[in-house]
């Protein structure tokens, strides 16, 4: 259950990784210390990115931009783009080694470009606001 404040891409990564432990659950047993130990770490790391970089407060109570937290809440934005596109071909890899449904795999693929999309939104809004923050 997503609060309601929530950023869509915390949400959409949540759905994802609840995605990837119920399908990686029913997968063949040779694969789970390789392949779907992989995904679902992915899948969590991602979401760690995301919610460490949601908690980091770019600005002091004034409103001033703090250029370090500015640059270490892009630091896990691109960890969590990095860590989306790792999760995208292990999926491929996992498909093509029969861990994972090809149907499996096009429903992880459609919540990492969901993922990545959302996720470039956020941090063209960030940089959208820094400039007007700056400008001010």
């Amino acid at each position: 259950m997503a609060n309601t404040s929530e950023l869509s891409v915390i949400t959409k990564a949540k759905e994802l990784c609840n995605y990837v432990l119920t399908v990686t659950d029913k997968s063949p047993k040779k694969f789970r210390y390789t392949l779907v130990s992989r995904l679902q770490n992915y899948s969590i790391v991602i979401i760690e990115s995301l919610l460490t970089a949601n908690e980091i407060r770019v600005t002091d109570r004034a409103g001033t931009v703090i250029k370090a937290r500015q640059e270490q809440r892009r630091d896990y934005q691109q960890k969590a783009f990095t860590n989306i596109k790792l999760l995208a071909f292990i999926a491929q890899v996992s498909m093509e080694q029969q861990c994972i449904l090809p149907k499996q795999y096009e429903q992880i693929t459609k919540a990492l470009y969901d993922c990545q999309n959302l996720l470039g939104a956020w941090v063209k809004s960030d940089n959208k606001r820094y400039v007007e923050e700056k400008s001010s």
